[in-house]
């Protein structure tokens, strides 16, 4: 796979999360952008398997950062104190 496939599979994740819920392929959008520039910097020289299990390593990282930076407590409710109107 050439480095600009991995780009814009990235982009396009990128913005299917556009449409989803919560942050669901944002992980996936981060592995793939730097998978692809590894490849584009030719820091790496991979096969496709490589390649597939170095993006697999690199979004499950993404999404633990993510999921410590963007925290989320389950239940939680925004609560409104003022209204916008006042």
């Amino acid at each position: 796979m050439a480095w600009w496939m991995w780009i814009v599979a990235g982009m396009a994740l990128g913005g299917l999360e556009l449409f989803m819920p919560g942050y669901v392929f944002l992980g996936f959008a981060i592995g793939a952008v730097l998978v692809g520039g590894l490849l584009w910097t030719g820091w790496v020289t991979l096969s496709l398997a490589a390649q597939l299990a170095l993006f697999a390593v690199l979004s499950l990282l993404a999404w633990a950062v993510l999921r410590a930076v963007l925290r989320y407590e389950r239940g939680e409710v925004k609560r409104w104190t003022r209204d916008i109107n006042d």
